[in-house]
């Protein structure tokens, strides 16, 4: 009895062992590609190749392929002028909603084709303040009369007092170089505090009756 059991037992050694062997030129290729798998995964995110960062126009907003799909920008109206411009949605749309009311109402009534925003990128120059148009995050107020001294001085100064109710968010093309007077764009970049403080002011003076755009003092 005991010599059949040491031989059963050495024959079930010698089952297990073949198995093993014949599995060994296995495991450590399947292990392998598992690795080498996991490698390509991890370095996509941090060893390899890093995300390509989306292009940015000169005021650090990210440019935008189109409007009103799949974008973050889209066409608004501008209220009381009978007009609509495709401008980054939310609070630049606020501010810039808010520029354009009030030039219509206190510098020159804007008529049809008298307002522009958002231009593909190839169509503006990406060095210079007009590539903000891209990003949706500038307005053209009457296109082509660009020039310095499209203005009259009053309006110009008017121009001014806007600008400086805006806290320094907006800029105007007249004080760039070179000069270019019909574009109006944010001058802060998309986490800047400012942008958010301007329009929750702007939101409260038009909920305010006698504040906001268009609102009629006495004088």
């Amino acid at each position: 009895m005991q010599h059949k059991m040491t031989r059963r037992t050495v024959v079930r050694t010698a089952a297990v062992v073949g198995a093993v062997a014949a599995l060994s030129p296995v495991l450590p290729a399947t292990a392998a590609q598992a690795e080498g798998a996991a490698g390509t995964v991890a370095g996509t995110v941090t060893g390899g190749r890093k995300p390509k960062r989306p292009a940015t126009s000169a005021n650090g907003w990210t440019i935008q392929t189109n409007v009103d799909r799949d974008s973050q920008v889209w066409t608004r109206s501008v209220s009381g002028a009978g007009l609509t411009v495709p401008v980054w949605i939310g609070d630049v749309e606020t501010v810039l909603l808010h520029v354009v009311r009030r030039f219509h109402y206190e510098v020159e009534e804007l008529r049809a084709g008298d307002l522009a925003g958002w231009r593909p990128a190839k169509e503006v120059r990406r060095s210079h303040p007009e590539s903000n148009l891209a990003s949706g995050t500038a307005v053209r107020i009457r296109p082509g009369a660009g020039a310095q001294g499209s203005l009259f001085p009053l309006q110009a100064d008017t121009v001014r007092g806007i600008l400086a109710d805006c806290g320094g968010v907006v800029r105007w093309g007249g004080d760039d170089k070179p000069v270019d007077e019909s574009l109006f764009y944010i001058a802060v970049g998309p986490l800047d505090s400012r942008l958010v403080d301007l329009a929750a002011r702007i939101r409260e003076w038009n909920a305010t009756p006698g504040e906001g755009a268009g609102a009629i003092t006495a004088g």
